[in-house]
């Protein structure tokens, strides 16, 4: 936060403005306490710039026998424990009264336009407020001191409302951008769906073909074969159960370890490393897999999960429930059979026999029984050429999508930096200069306020609601 501030601006700390206090949890073991009329609000809820309820409720009886606490219309809600503040601070203004648990607190001066200024400053700094609460690498919790001593930066009254005026406009146009973009990644995935239909079904090589005669919704030349018939002997296999490889034979370096989370829906995902000593590996040896090998997940929920294995930079063997196929060359291309795995009918087909209640999964007898889709080995290669440049299509996108969504997400800090530096509408210093007139000042209209009245009465910090 710079020092320096705009003429007629001033600095107040927030504990000489605003009364403050946090909330709790009645009783979960206690049902009287639970199902009433009062929205109870956790960390959780506080996801909006403004809330008026959250996802439960509590009853007169929970609010007086626990130490929650009601918060008025207006107040702002600050997350002052949770996982998230990591990355972001979460605030809210509450539009309607409201009890809170220990994970918030509540800021009320008594004047809606001051907090309403409020939660706009910590948003504006909350990444400041965040690295001061900042132990190594991560944020647990807000210190109470650090939003009671921040210095609240005030403008005078009529240019604080035009600022806040201003940026309900432009933060509102923010928001709608990010909603519009948020639909790219959805078109995105159902143009990539659309290829891989095209390409299995034979539609995205007809020009190539030359053949429109279709029997039973599939090209004349092509034919459907069970999966086994194009694998030579071993050429489907399992990673090792049970004992044979345990989460203690895990290690930092050595030969790697194939996982159900390296395997992605037509993507290898490398990010997530696991390795076993080269001694371990010697009794794992059968279960090696390398570049070029078709690696399945036996875990079936919304999509097939299936890919090639890239250059590896050691050796690597599959785990459970990570199957290994390497068909024969001279019938299919790894790629299409790829393709032709992680399609929509092979994904109805398998998933029809995929058994266990939490983790639906397949084994390797049902996966050599089915059906795939196969044609040419001219026409395999032609239809990965043409799904390779339609994915990279979509890679290239994807990525501008992205680079556009970090700049959309910088400028929301941006327009709120530029707001506290006085800059997003005319000061009402220089207004006032302008038409040869005098102004109040931040600090005349701190005093004219008299926020000691404020804390004599803090409002919101009652145990009985007004239903």
């Amino acid at each position: 936060m710079t020092d320096e501030l705009p003429e007629g601006w001033t600095r107040c700390r927030v504990e000489d403005l605003f009364c403050s206090f946090s909330g709790g949890t009645p009783s979960k073991d206690n049902r009287a306490y639970w199902g009433g009329k009062i929205p109870w609000l956790s960390s959780g809820d506080i996801k909006a710039d403004r809330i008026s309820v959250g996802s439960e409720f509590i009853t007169q009886a929970g609010l007086g026998n626990s130490s929650s606490r009601l918060c008025r219309p207006g107040a702002v809600l600050i997350v002052v424990r949770s996982g998230i503040l990591r990355h972001t601070l979460p605030v809210s203004v509450l539009a309607q009264q409201a009890a809170i648990n220990q994970d918030i607190k509540c800021f009320d001066s008594g004047r809606d336009d001051l907090n309403s200024w409020f939660a706009l400053a910590l948003r504006a700094f909350s990444k400041d407020i965040l690295a001061l609460n900042r132990e190594g690498t991560t944020v647990q919790s807000v210190k109470y001191d650090t939003l009671r001593h921040f210095q609240l930066p005030i403008p005078p009254l009529p240019e604080q409302r035009r600022i806040a005026e201003k940026l309900e406009k432009l933060l509102a146009e923010v928001e709608q951008c990010k909603g519009r973009m948020a639909k790219i990644p959805v078109l995105l995935k159902r143009f990539r769906q659309s290829v891989l239909a095209a390409a299995c079904s034979g539609r995205l090589t007809a020009d190539w073909r030359k053949d429109e005669t279709y029997e039973n919704n599939l090209p004349v030349s092509w034919k459907y074969l069970q999966l086994e018939k194009l694998l030579p002997p071993g050429g489907i296999f399992d990673g090792p159960f049970g004992s044979n490889l345990k989460t203690s034979d895990y290690r930092d370096s050595g030969v790697r370890v194939i996982r159900l989370e390296n395997i992605g829906h037509l993507r290898f995902i490398s990010e997530k490393e696991t390795y076993v000593s080269q001694k371990k590996y010697q009794s794992l040896r059968k279960h090696t897999v390398g570049e070029g090998d078709i690696i399945f997940a036996s875990f079936i929920d919304e999509e097939i999960r299936v890919c090639v294995l890239p250059e590896l930079k050691t050796p690597a063997i599959a785990k459970a429930d990570c199957f290994c196929l390497r068909p024969k060359p001279e019938l299919v291309d790894r790629r299409y059979l790829t393709y032709q795995l992680a399609s929509r009918e092979s994904y109805d087909a398998l998933f029809e026999d995929v058994h266990g209640a939490t983790r639906p999964r397949i084994n390797t007898t049902q996966l050599r029984k089915l059906d795939v889709r196969v044609c040419s080995l001219a026409e395999q290669q032609e239809i990965v050429h043409r799904v390779e440049a339609l994915f990279a299509l979509a890679g290239r996108i994807e990525e501008r999508y992205q680079g556009a969504n970090r700049q959309v997400d910088s400028l929301t800090q941006s327009i709120l930096a530029k707001a506290f530096r006085g800059e997003l509408v005319p000061t009402e210093a220089e207004l006032a200069a302008r038409d040869g007139r005098d102004y109040e000042s931040a600090a005349q209209l701190l005093q004219r306020i008299d926020p000691s009245a404020t804390k004599r009465s803090p409002r919101g910090a009652s145990r009985r609601a007004k239903l």
